[in-house]
């Protein structure tokens, strides 16, 4: 959610900050703003919409000259998306400007406390109060902008990540995190500052990523100054080299990043297992399970937290995990399980799942496991990213970056993960047999092959697209394995297209769905020819006697589905526990067209963002 944008340097500063919030706009936003300082002053243009109405108003209303600036896409939280409440944020003196993601809870408190002080307040926002706040510190304490940051932060609670700058300094920008994600690219006499590294991977791969109640102070010509904000002890960078390249984050052809990102999967997918499944050795090598091999074969239970995609990537994992390891398993939604109080215990692994590494949810889920002693798990995407860092061990997805905010490879890739640590788990346990084991191996090779197959239903599925656009409701339908896959698929319709969509375990139909079904309601039905494939048949009868229109996802060469649906979409075959790979793909791409058909914003859905950092 928002993203900061931030240059002090030798280069012009407005082309690499608009450039940048360019390639965050895939976090989500409702309005954008820019400051930059050319010398005598800083001149401001923000605006509700889009990076391309800021730079138009910018680009007619100021002077975009000067090499420090700092910018924003901002997801409203504290008041309605308009011009005003749009960052960066003035202090009431004018000489402080900042940028802000996350939350200040207690701002009301301290916004009528300065208020008495005699400050006034144009927006409704809570950074509004924070600058203020930072310039009431500044001038009563009499100190350094860096100090004053520091000291307004213990004064906060909430979620932030910041930068700040004092036009009486014009060569120094002050950033600092909590909860939220910010990187600092280090280049040649010059500093970038960005939610993420991709607003300046093409001008260096180094960058420092700040750790939670972490700040620094930025100079030119001079090493960043990291201090600790809670007790002003000095910390030092940890400077990572950047793996990312600016090809993974443009369209590279593709009319939308979400087409391309669902295309990329057969590559992201061997990405994901490559150097990790070693088929011929009968071996799978990853070191975050190797290492901490007891923990997890002594568990008594595994219980895995996410939310959204990431959610049913978990779903998936739990029928894997006590299928092939004969691990209890429970998946919890992240946003809910700290507050109902789990029983949590030291016998317990708990696995965190998130693309972003930044979800908020899953972080504070993360830090109450480990306060109750559980060993800690993540899987997530991005190197760096605060989930990383917070688990004891854990595994990347090698996706690359997933820039289209609806979730695609990530899925895929999460499961391939998830399906390499049970596999792992179950030969270590010894509930697989060798044979087992190898085919499972085998095949999990060939799933990048076989996703590619069922790509090659993209026109068909268009079609089948161009027949259902104008639907209002959609049901999704699975079992077993597919059943975590009728949720994403039904996630996916309603997160791009706006259509209202539901999954249920097909046999959950005769229990209250099945009233809905009439001729105008479209069933997407999983029917794979493994598992529970002649149940799912009988549920596909009783949908089409009451005149429902059946879109079924089969295994290729099936016969008695066919005679039944209104379109069939085939998949390649493979083992159950690796449907899910195949069976998500059609979903996926009827998701696309549909939305695309209506007109939608595929790649920045409404009211949606791709890291969520506050609860």
């Amino acid at each position: 959610m928002c993203g900061i944008v931030g240059y002090i340097g030798h280069r012009e500063a407005y082309p690499i900050i608009i450039k940048g919030l360019e390639r965050l706009e895939y976090r989500g936003y409702d309005s954008a703003g820019v400051a930059l300082f050319d010398g005598d002053k800083i001149n401001l243009a923000k605006t509700k919409g889009k990076v391309s109405d800021l730079k138009k108003k910018s680009e007619d209303t100021i002077s975009t000259k000067g090499s420090i600036g700092i910018g924003h896409t901002r997801w409203a939280t504290h008041g309605v998306p308009n011009d005003v409440n749009s960052h960066p944020h003035y202090s009431n003196s004018g000489e402080l400007v900042i940028i802000h993601n996350g939350i200040i809870e207690n701002y009301e408190s301290i916004k009528t406390e300065l208020i008495k002080r005699g400050y006034t307040f144009e927006s409704d926002t809570d950074t509004e109060v924070l600058i203020n706040l930072i310039e009431e510190v500044q001038k009563k304490e009499n100190v350094k902008l860096g100090k004053a940051v520091q000291l307004a932060l213990n004064e906060v609670v909430g979620a932030y990540a910041i930068a700040v700058f004092d036009i009486k300094k014009p060569d120094e920008i002050v950033v600092a995190k909590l909860g939220s994600p910010l990187a600092i690219g280090m280049g040649d006499n010059e500093f970038f500052v960005a939610s993420d590294a991709s607003p300046f991977i093409e001008f260096t791969n180094n960058a420092v990523y700040l750790e939670d109640e972490e700040m620094a102070i930025i100079r030119l010509g001079k090493e960043i100054k990291l201090r600790k904000i809670k007790n002003d002890a000095v910390a030092y960078p940890n400077i990572l080299e950047l793996q990312m390249n600016l090809e993974e984050i443009e369209k590279g052809g593709y009319d939308h990043f979400m087409l391309k990102e669902i295309y990329e999967q057969p590559r992201a997918i061997l990405d994901t297992y490559r150097g990790r499944l070693l088929a011929d050795q009968k071996l799978i090598k990853m070191a975050g399970i190797d290492e901490h091999l007891d923990k997890f074969v002594n568990a008594n239970r595994i219980i895995i937290v996410a939310c959204g995609t990431s959610w049913h990537a978990g779903l998936v994992a739990e029928y894997i995990f006590e299928d092939l390891a004969r691990i209890p398993v429970e998946v919890e939604y992240a946003s809910e399980f700290r507050y109902r109080n789990p029983v949590i215990t030291d016998k317990d692994v708990l696995i965190a799942i998130s693309q972003s590494g930044e979800t908020a949810d899953t972080l504070a889920a993360i830090k109450l496991a480990k306060e109750n002693g559980a060993f800690v798990f993540g899987v997530c995407n991005v190197v760096g990213s605060s989930i990383a860092r917070e688990t004891n061990a854990g595994a990347y997805t090698h996706a690359g970056p997933e820039i289209g905010v609806a979730s695609t490879k990530a899925f895929t890739t999460q499961i391939t993960v998830l399906s390499l640590i049970a596999l792992k788990l179950a030969q270590e346990k010894g509930s697989l047999t060798d044979e087992q084991f190898t085919s499972f191996l085998t095949e999990l090779e060939y799933i990048p092959t076989k996703v590619e197959v069922a790509l090659q239903s993209n026109d068909a599925i268009e079609k089948i697209a161009e027949v259902y656009k104008d639907s209002p409701n959609c049901l999704y339908l699975g079992r077993g394995y597919n059943f975590p896959v009728a949720l994403e698929g039904a996630l996916k319709l309603k997160e791009i297209s706006y259509i209202h969509a539901e999954g249920y375990p097909a046999a959950e139909m005769k229990h209250g769905p099945i009233a809905l079904i009439d001729e105008s309601m479209p069933v997407i039905v999983i029917a794979t020819n493994k598992g529970h494939y002649e149940k799912v048949v009988s549920n596909i009868q009783e949908i089409k006697s009451r005149k429902g229109k059946i879109i079924a996802v089969v295994t290729e060469g099936d016969v008695q589905v066919k005679e039944l649906a209104d379109h069939v979409v085939e998949v390649p075959e493979t083992l159950e526990a690796l449907t899910p790979l195949l069976t998500t793909i059609p979903l996926q791409l009827l998701s696309y067209h549909i939305a695309l058909m209506r007109g939608c914003n595929v790649d920045q859905p409404r009211n949606l963002a791709k890291s969520v950092t506050v609860e």
